[in-house]
């Protein structure tokens, strides 16, 4: 029974067994020993938050659980918990203040923060529903159903037509091919674009139509659901004639949920995992509730705060019964104790009133700034949306922000984590250079032109060069092999050539999705073969961009079957069989073709990395082909070689019959395989080799140097292969040829690991290289985190660069924990495109999206979304900087300005024998952080730009400064390393910007040591209130016309008129960017307090129980030394601080004040700060413009800047944070 109920709460899944059974369309045995198994839903859930139960672990708000399940979270804030308990205290004991007081703020914090809560679930159900509505095909009853995604059941047969994503992991079961087979795209589950082959078993392959496949009587029998992309293991078993058939199951059967179908028209699977235990949901890191920073920074801020009204409550109580140890205090004649008092509990009184006094103080305590924060994050989110900066025109998209708590930590980040293909890249090959029996050629405009002059060129072979008219078939081309290598005159040049691209055109395994070839390859040099002509799918993107090149040049792939490859030249169609494929493998780094002319011969073609086929060649330009490899390499490119070998007939009847005895063997057949593979591959004679670009994304190189100089460590972790990450690497800047390139790659053991990991840390001690970089793969990072995991990140800690290949998607979330709990807890930051990329982004501090080609799933999983990688660096130099400064001065300014106010309260408890009296009227104290103070924080919050965005983004050093020697710099043993004089120039242009380690890095605006400064200030400002009120008219008798003495409420009124007064003006003195709206709520908040008192005490409220400021203000406001000490006190607080702020900017100028002064300099007319002023001007002077400001002669409209049209990253910046206050005619 306990079981049951376990289960049915979901604490235990629902099923227990390793394997489970599907019964194909659901035809479940009729006899009644079958226990049917339960199987979730076909529901992907993003929209996830805490819960304990197993399937609400994913769960979701919802219209019912939506209030309990927000309370509980937002009561889980010290601050909202704190001022409950004070609420109901309030209500049940006798208190100096109403509960409204503190209910009214709560019911504040609590609603507004439930509404933005809400409303970005919202937005995360509404984009779950549109991928769990998308329409499907179901075969049931015979025929095919419409439906929606999140109706399939597991053993339902869902049919799938050409480009569309699978909606579940299915077991392929049949094609419009006759074989069975499709091709797939799995780009957006492990990055990786090539195609990849899947079968179905024979059986089920001839069953096309969906009335034979619904007499299918098959049952499957596989694992439970893994997250192993690569990984399946399952049998099915077929009843046909009363007999039953086994069939094994493996990867190459399995279909998974969000891989794409190609190159086949449509193929039907039945469904055996559906929604959150597919593969895809599997990678999926279970998502947690994501803080920040400076929420955990409040948090501690709150507990110290905390702390201080404990003790003010503890000392006022123990006070309180000190001072009434005397008879004459204890029961004056004025206030007489009752009986029930007199006889009542000391320790129940004791009790009573330290909670009193808690409920006194209890405003120290900032509820309001949870509620502000949460404006602020939610409000300013909207400001990266509008960012035009921000909007790729192309594919018409704007950036997104799915979480908006997280907005302050895209200025901390100190990892920035990245995918390559579709995130640094566009995923598109495109074919640049080649390199033919020693000579070098370009692809300019749809023909290759020889690079430079080559002591053999000649007119005629320039003119061979812009027509293939004088190709001959492959009988001429094979007569000998010296003259492939030195060729002798014109004819043996085609023929190089000739030979050359047939190579290209005939090794590789290319698909053809539509084929139309009347007319395609008839002409030489075919630049515009459209795509609805011919249409290539390639196992890898460099055979495609390779064929497709051949095909320009005039050598035309048509298509292949089981046997034959049929190849147009100039309209002259030749057929090849096919004789064997050599596959590529990892060990041997190419892949090789033989194949039967039509003239008979038998020739292997060989291509693949220049280590792997340069030692097996016997003729060609080896050497010089060499060197136009290196030259490739170095410009970025992805090089391949190209060779052949030609066959006598005896070679090839002992190559076939040794393949077929490797092939066929049941033991050891991938070692049999591989000596083969060996024997065939030999005594090759090179033709050349080719360079192909993966087209990198718009300013990726220079957004990534932007990170470096930013002092942000990039990491690349990609799916792809070795070579292809290390050459994007290259080109994109991430890895540069200054760089000494280590490798921890191919570990098979746990000590050869360790082994190279201590070989790398001397090779970095003892190198005395400025920068390392750090390749490693999926292997070899496994058995490093196993037992190196210290070894290996101090080995990673050490290098600039890191790149990550041959990475599975967890394995990309644990590389990212491992950054996150080092002892240095750096701020990280991941970005991707595909599902594959969901769990590193989800495990990251920040998680960023690239809206790409490969679906939504990294952008709906994502804390942000973007269109490109380039818009990364004005997401994090700009607007995370500006969240960052905002947000900290608001924390501060909150606790500041918290303390001002309940600190004369309890200084006033001195004076009145601790009893408990309120300085405060209750209005004021319940208005004072929801009206009074509370517009000119927020607003600071949204508009405050320090320095302009331009300089910002322009200067990437601002982002997290860094010291850094000019001219020199030290090695890990201390050696000094001496720099060239382009680095030495380079670090000289950015020392102005880098003077101070701590800037804003770290989160150094919200450490203890300036939450000290603040709160000091606070007490301080606060000790100036009441002793200078108490002083200057606490004992003027002649204070009114009529001689009436000051009050006790007009006493406080003075002290919070004062308060209202410099906490606001402190608040414009920390403002450096003016707009309009920034006068109106800060001038307009000191006049609505005003304007609200005169009301409030000047008219007799008819719903006021009592009204004990009916007239206080106005009499207060009539008196001329009232006004003296006002203006006197403000000025008296405010005095120290804009002195500690100039000699600050003088003696102790940060990083971004030099910026500001700079700026000030070179562009910007007009004051940046009440308190900064440029090189050379006296405090004096600052203070004049300050007031001058103050009483409106310095105006922002007045602002004129103007940048270079060659500034690097943007010259137009269209932000819609810096238009408000710039004079649009200096652009």
């Amino acid at each position: 029974m306990w079981r049951w109920v376990r289960q049915q709460l979901g604490f235990d899944p629902p099923h227990q067994s390793d394997t489970r059974t599907i019964y194909i369309a659901n035809r479940f045995p009729q006899n009644g020993l079958y226990t049917p198994q339960k199987f979730i839903d076909n529901r992907i859930i993003s929209s996830k938050v805490h819960d304990l139960l197993y399937f609400l672990s994913l769960a979701i708000y919802t219209v019912w659980n939506f209030v309990p399940k927000n309370l509980f979270e937002q009561f889980r804030r010290v601050a909202n918990f704190y001022f409950l308990i004070i609420f109901l205290v309030q209500l049940m004991i006798d208190t100096p203040t109403s509960p409204i007081t503190s209910g009214l703020p709560l019911f504040f914090v609590i609603t507004v923060t439930a509404i933005k809560q809400g409303y970005e679930d919202w937005l995360r159900h509404n984009s779950d529903n549109e991928v769990n509505g998308a329409p499907v095909y179901v075969v049931r009853s015979g025929g095919l159903v419409k439906t929606r995604s999140k109706n399939i059941r597991v053993g339902d047969i869902v049919r799938i037509a050409k480009d569309e994503i699978f909606p579940a992991d299915l077991v392929l079961l049949s094609s419009d091919r006759l074989d069975g087979s499709c091709h797939v795209t799995t780009a957006s589950l492990d990055g990786e674009t090539n195609l990849k082959t899947h079968v179905a078993v024979p059986e089920t392959a001839v069953l096309q139509t969906v009335a034979n496949l619904d007499s299918l009587i098959a049952v499957i029998e596989c694992q439970q659901p893994e997250a192993d992309l690569y990984r399946f293991m399952g049998r099915m078993i077929i009843t046909q004639q009363m007999e039953e058939i086994v069939r094994p199951l493996g990867p190459e059967s399995l279909l998974l949920r969000g891989a794409r179908l190609k190159n086949t028209k449509e193929i039907f699977g039945v469904a055996i995992y559906t929604g959150m235990e597919t593969k895809m949901a599997l990678n999926y890191k279970s998502k947690s509730q994501k803080r920040s920073a400076v929420e955990k920074s409040m948090n501690t801020f709150l507990i110290i705060y905390l702390i201080i009204l404990i003790s003010e409550a503890i000392i006022s109580t123990i006070l309180k019964y000190t001072w009434q140890a005397e008879e004459k205090w204890d029961e004056p004649w004025y206030n007489q104790k009752t009986e029930h008092q007199r006889n009542s509990s000391k320790i129940l009184r004791f009790i009573s009133d330290f909670l009193a006094f808690l409920v006194l103080y209890n405003f120290i305590i900032p509820i309001s700034l949870y509620v502000t924060v949460e404006m602020q994050k939610f409000l300013g989110s909207f400001f990266i949306g509008w960012d035009l900066d921000l909007y790729h025109e192309e594919s018409d998209q704007k950036a997104q922000v799915n979480t908006s708590d997280l907005n302050e930590e895209l200025g901390q980040v100190e990892y920035v984590f990245t995918d390559k293909t579709g995130t640094l890249t566009e995923n598109e090959m495109q074919f640049r250079e080649c390199s033919i029996n020693g000579m070098k050629y370009q692809e300019i405009n749809g023909r290759l032109v020889p690079e430079g002059p080559t002591p053999d060129s000649s007119e005629g072979n320039l003119t061979y060069l812009n027509s293939l008219s004088h190709l001959n078939n492959l009988s001429h081309l094979t007569t000998s092999s010296s003259f492939r290598t030195s060729p002798e005159n014109e004819t043996e040049l085609i023929k190089e050539h000739d030979l050359f691209f047939k190579a290209v055109s005939l090794c590789h395994t290319v698909q053809i999705s539509n084929v139309h070839t009347d007319g395609i390859g008839d002409g030489p040099w075919q630049s515009n073969l459209a795509p609805s002509q011919l249409e290539y799918y390639a196992s890898s993107p460099d055979e495609k961009a390779l064929v497709e090149a051949a095909a320009r040049i005039g050598i035309v792939f048509i298509g292949n079957s089981e046997e034959t490859m049929e190849v147009k030249i100039l309209g002259k169609l030749e057929r090849y069989k096919l004789l064997h494929i050599l596959e590529f493998d990892s060990d041997r780094r190419r892949m090789s073709v033989i194949v039967q002319a039509p003239s008979g011969e038998k020739l292997l073609f060989a291509k693949g990395a220049e280590s792997s086929i340069l030692p097996k060649c016997i003729g060609g330009e080896i050497e010089k082909t060499r060197i136009h490899v290196d030259e490739f390499a170095l410009k970025g490119l992805r090089t391949l070689c190209i060779a052949f070998r030609q066959f006598t007939s005896k070679e090839y009847e002992e190559i076939d019959r040794r393949l077929f005895e490797a092939r066929t063997a049941l033991q050891q057949r991938e070692e049999k395989l591989a000596n083969v593979f060996q024997f065939i591959e030999k005594d090759l004679i090179l033709l050349g080799a080719t360079a192909v670009e993966d087209r990198l994304q718009d300013k990726v190189r220079e957004t990534i140097e932007a990170l470096r100089m930013a002092g942000i460590k990039v990491w690349v972790l990609t799916g792809d292969k070795h070579e292809t990450a290390v050459s994007v690497s290259l080109s994109c800047g991430h890895f540069h040829r200054t760089m000494n390139i280590l490798e921890l790659i191919n570990q098979k053991s746990d000590n050869e690991c360790a082994e190279q990991l201590r070989q790398l840390a001397r090779r970095i001690t003892e190198d005395h290289v400025i920068q390392h970089g750090l390749v490693v793969d999926g292997t070899s990072l496994s058995l490093a985190l196993r037992e190196h995991e210290k070894l290996f990140m101090e080995v990673c800690r050490n290098c600039s660069a890191v790149l990550c290949c041959r990475m599975a998607p967890l394995q990309k979330a644990k590389v990212i924990r491992l950054i996150k709990i080092s002892p240095e807890k750096p701020i990280t930051l991941a970005v991707g495109d595909g599902a594959n990329d969901v769990s590193m982004i989800q495990e990251a501090h920040v998680g960023i999206g690239i809206m790409g080609k490969e679906g939504r799933q990294a952008a709906r999983n994502s804390d942000y979304a973007i269109a490109r990688f380039k818009f990364l660096s004005k997401l994090l130099f700009v607007h995370g900087h500006f969240y960052y400064i905002r947000i900290a001065t608001l924390v501060q300014y909150f606790f500041y300005k918290n303390v001002c106010f309940i600190t004369p309260q309890f200084l006033y408890q001195f004076y009145c024998l601790f009893s408990q009296q309120t300085l405060y009227d209750s209005v004021y104290l319940t208005l004072y952080n929801i009206c009074f103070t509370s517009l000119p924080i927020l607003i600071y919050s949204l508009l405050e730009q320090h320095i302009d965005p331009h300089v910002l983004q322009n200067k990437p050093t601002l982002y997290r400064p860094s010291m850094q020697k000019p001219a020199q710099m030290t090695s890990l043993e201390g050696d000094i390393v001496r720099l060239d004089e382009n680095q030495q120039n380079a670090i000289q242009i950015n020392q102005l910007f880098t003077t101070k380690l701590k800037d804003i890095s770290k989160n150094s605006l919200l450490s203890i040591k300036t939450f000290i400064y603040w709160t000091i200030l606070g007490f301080t400002h606060a000790f100036i209130f009441f002793f200078g009120s108490y002083f200057l008219m606490g004992k003027d008798i002649s204070l009114l016309g009529n001689g009436q003495m000051f009050g006790n409420w007009t006493f406080g009124t003075l002290v919070f008129t004062v308060m209202v007064i410099t906490v606001t003006v402190k608040m414009a003195l920390e403002t450096h960017f003016w707009t309009w709206i920034n006068h109106l709520v800060t001038w307009g908040s000191i006049i609505f307090y005003f304007v609200f008192s005169l009301f409030y005490g000047g008219i007799l409220w008819p719903f006021l129980g009592s009204q004990n400021m009916y007239f206080v203000f106005i009499q207060l406001l009539s008196s001329g030394s009232a006004w003296f000490a006002i203006i006197l006190m403000v000025v008296t607080c405010l005095f120290l601080d804009v002195v500690k702020k100039v000699f600050d900017r003088q003696l102790h100028p940060t990083s971004t004040e030099k910026a500001q002064l700079t700026e000030t300099n070179s562009s910007i007319k007009c004051l940046d700060s009440m308190c900064c002023f440029p090189e050379g001007e006296t405090a004096c002077a600052s203070i004049r413009r300050m007031l001058e400001r103050v009483i409106g002669r310095c105006s922002p409209t007045h602002i004129s800047r103007s940048w270079s049209a060659s500034d690097p990253f943007y010259t137009n910046d269209r932000s819609i944070l810096t238009l408000s206050t710039m004079d649009s005619s200096t652009y």
